[in-house]
C-alpha cells in the first residue's frame, strides 16, 4: 500500500496479560487493524480485541479489523446437543470491543458473515491461484477440481466455474471426530486428470491426504491441493510431504513457520489482495468487483 505501520507497543505482564499502548495519535482517522487469529489463537484474538479498545478509546474515526484468518468459524453451527456456537461469540467479542467493520478472507462458511452486526468485507483468495495455475499451463481439458467433502462443493464449484468450467468431482467422508476423517468414495471421474483439490484451511491434513490418496487410486494423474489458510497442526506435514501431492499450494493469510516448509509447498502472497481491498474500503468504492 505505499504505507508505513502504525506505531503500537503491545506487551505480557509476568502473569500473561496483554498491555496495549498506540505510540501515536489516531483522533479522527480510518484505523485498520490486520491481526489473524493464528495459533495462539485464544493470545492473538484477545490481543486484536485490546488493540481495538485502544483505538475506540483513542477516538479513532473508523475502526477496521482485517482478519485475513478468522479463528473459531468451525465452530459455526451446532452439529450436535450442548455446543458452543463459538464463530457467533467471537463475532460479538469483536464488535463489542469497538470494531466498525470486518475484512475477511475466506470465511470457512459464508453464513459467518451474518453473526457480525456490523458490515463484513469477505475477501475471496481465489484470483491469487488463479493466476499461479495459469503461469503452469496445464491443459484445461486435463483438469478437474476436487471438493474434499461435501460441505466444500459450493466453493469448488465457484473455482471450477472460473478454471474454464472444469469438471468437479467430490470426495465423501464420513467424520468420526474432530480431526479424524475417513473417506469413503468418489463422485465424479478423475481418471488421467490433473486433479486440483480445493478447501478453504488445511489443519491437520486428514482430510485432504486421504482424500488425494483415494484420487490417486482412482487413476489421476497428478494431485494438487489448494488452501487459502495452511494451520498446519501436527502431523499435517509429515501427511502433506509424503509424496500424494504434486504440489501443495497456499497463502500466507497466516505466517508459516520455516519448520513447516517442504519442498512440494507454494506460499502465495495476499498483500496486493488485500491491500486493493483496503483501499477501496477506504475510498467507498465497490470491493466485490475485485473478484469479478
Amino acid at each position: 500500500m505505499g504505507l508505513e505501520l502504525g506505531k503500537i507497543n503491545i506487551k505480557r505482564f509476568a502473569d500473561g496479560e496483554i498491555y496495549v499502548q498506540l505510540q501515536e495519535s489516531v483522533r479522527g482517522c480510518d484505523v485498520y487493524l490486520v491481526q489473524p487469529t493464528c495459533p495462539p489463537a485464544n493470545e492473538n484474538l484477545m490481543e486484536l480485541l485490546i488493540m481495538i479498545d485502544a483505538c475506540r478509546r483513542a477516538s479513532a474515526k473508523n475502526i477496521t479489523a482485517v482478519i485475513p484468518y478468522f479463528g473459531y468459524a468451525r465452530a459455526d453451527r451446532k452439529t450436535q446437543g450442548r455446543e458452543s456456537i463459538a464463530a457467533k461469540l467471537v463475532a460479538n467479542l469483536i464488535t463489542e470491543a469497538g470494531a466498525d467493520r470486518v475484512l475477511a478472507c475466506d470465511l470457512h462458511s459464508g453464513q459467518s458473515m451474518g453473526y457480525f452486526d456490523i458490515p463484513v468485507d469477505h475477501v475471496y483468495c481465489q484470483p491469487v491461484v488463479l493466476d499461479y495455475l495459469a503461469s503452469k499451463k496445464i491443459c484445461s481439458g486435463d483438469l478437474v477440481v476436487v471438493s474434499p467433502d461435501v460441505g466444500g462443493v459450493a466453493r469448488a464449484r465457484s473455482f471450477a466455474k472460473k478454471l474454464s468450467d472444469a469438471p468437479l468431482a467430490i470426495v465423501d467422508k464420513r467424520r468420526h471426530a474432530h480431526n479424524v476423517a475417513e473417506v469413503m468414495n468418489l463422485i465424479g471421474d478423475v481418471k488421467g486428470k490433473v486433479a486440483v483439490m480445493v478447501d478453504d484451511m488445511i489443519d491437520t491434513a486428514g482430510t485432504i491426504a486421504k482424500g488425494a490418496a483415494l484420487l490417486h487410486q482412482e487413476g489421476a494423474r497428478e494431485v494438487y491441493a489448494f488452501c487459502t489458510h495452511a494451520v498446519f497442526s501436527p502431523p499435517a506435514i509429515e501427511r502433506l510431504s509424503g509424496g500424494v501431492f504434486q504440489e501443495v499450494i497456499i497463502t500466507n493469510t497466516l505466517p508459516v513457520a520455516e519448520k513447516n516448509y517442504f519442498p512440494q509447498l507454494t506460499v502465495l502472497s495476499v498483500a496486493n489482495l488485500l491491500g486493493e481491498t483496503i483501499w477501496r474500503v477506504h475510498d467507498d468504492c465497490s470491493v466485490s468487483s475485485i473478484f469479478l
